[in-house]
């Protein structure tokens, strides 16, 4: 088969014609970065965006940033609460903020519901941490302040347990856990207290609004996930490490799930996290393997999640040899491709990995196609942000 025949410019009508083609219509269509922070691969998202909340009826946009940080952008681009400054400022985790087509993204979805009554929404699904994790204070306090008294506990008692937030967002307790107080009495008493105001949310769930019953349920799994995470953050175990990566995922799973519930929604984040196959990674003389969040959230929603990983021929100063996937690839005549990658998977016979010496670009693992619903193909990158 030509390679020809498996792919077609990426335009409107190609997302469109990809969709068809998919079992069925997915809640949460992934399109996976090879990298952070590539500038064509942002301005190419925004674009894919805006048709598909054009033509193909999509409201929400979810990102691979801090879940609570993303409620300030959601409420910019749904009530203009706040400063388009100030959501780029403090919206956003992982410098992602400092992102020109983060920006634009975030200046056209406030736009476009400024124009229409159906609005658009934003969503955070990364939990609030990255090696090492943030104080679980504010999912916390803000679950309590959303349940109705009497209540058996006070606001005092979260605070007195929870002390000085530097405790908890200590980064040098990633690399050392001893220097971790997720095992400490006042830690442990916490995911108790977690446990049972989240159960309390489910017994007063009818008396919230929609809105409010939303947000107490992110409070709620992310305080429990944040606790649960500096648990094992202070665990001195061989396991620790590969277990760590587990939880975030796992927590980003979560949060896809209750965002599925306003699909269809187009998911951004890095190939590693929206794949359906294992994650792995070296860590000195251990090999690291988990599940990844979109592998969690394909087993729950089935063909109702499609991902759509990303690659590059040129990145940067380095150009793929002819026998790599992207070398291939590189032969299509458009500068932006979509490829049905099961098809590719069929017709590229053991094409040879490519290597790269940038530590922050993953090439496509060939022997990964099969997994992979498209291909988004960027014949060069070279501008990151």
């Amino acid at each position: 088969m030509d390679i020809k025949d498996m792919a077609r410019p990426l335009d409107g009508a190609g997302v469109s014609a990809f969709l068809r083609s998919l079992p069925a219509e997915p809640l949460l269509l992934g399109l996976g970065e090879a990298r952070h922070f590539v500038g064509e691969l942002g301005e190419l998202r925004n674009e894919i965006f805006r048709h598909l909340v054009e033509h193909e009826g999509y409201r929400s946009f979810a990102i691979e940033s801090d879940c609570l940080m993303g409620l300030m952008v959601d409420d910019y681009i749904t009530l203009g609460t706040g400063t388009l400054d100030e959501v780029m400022e403090r919206g956003f985790s992982h410098r992602f903020g400092t992102s020109p087509a983060n920006r634009e993204l975030v200046r056209w979805m406030r736009a476009y519901n400024q124009e229409h009554d159906e609005k658009l929404r934003f969503f955070g699904f990364d939990a609030p941490l990255e090696y090492w994790a943030e104080s679980p204070r504010q999912a916390l306090t803000a679950l309590y302040a959303l349940l109705d008294g009497p209540l058996p506990y006070t606001m005092e008692t979260l605070d007195t347990l929870i002390g000085p937030d530097d405790r908890w967002s200590n980064e040098a307790a990633a690399m050392d856990p001893s220097q971790s107080i997720g095992q400490s009495a006042e830690a442990q008493r916490l995911r108790l207290i977690a446990d049972d105001l989240v159960a309390l949310l489910d017994t007063q769930a009818p008396q919230l609004s929609a809105e409010d019953r939303e947000r107490a349920a992110l409070y709620g799994r992310t305080a429990v996930g944040l606790l649960r995470y500096h648990y094992w953050m202070a665990d001195a175990s061989p396991a620790r490490w590969a277990r760590l990566s587990a939880l975030r995922d796992a927590m980003m799973a979560a949060n896809l799930h209750a965002i599925a519930e306003h699909g269809p929604a187009l998911v951004f984040a890095h190939n590693l996290h929206l794949q359906r196959n294992k994650s792995s990674m070296p860590l000195g003389d251990q090999l690291l393997e988990w599940w990844s969040a979109g592998a969690i959230i394909g087993a729950h929603l089935g063909d109702r999640y499609a991902f759509l990983a990303s690659a590059f021929g040129t990145a940067g100063d380095n150009t793929p040899p002819p026998d790599t996937v992207e070398g291939i690839l590189s032969t299509l005549p458009w500068d932006h491709s979509l490829i049905d990658a099961r098809h590719l998977a069929e017709a590229v016979t053991k094409p040879a990995p490519r290597v790269s010496h940038d530590f922050a670009y993953f090439p496509l693992d060939p022997a990964q196609l099969d997994t992979i619903d498209g291909v988004v193909f960027l014949k060069e990158a070279v501008k990151l942000d």
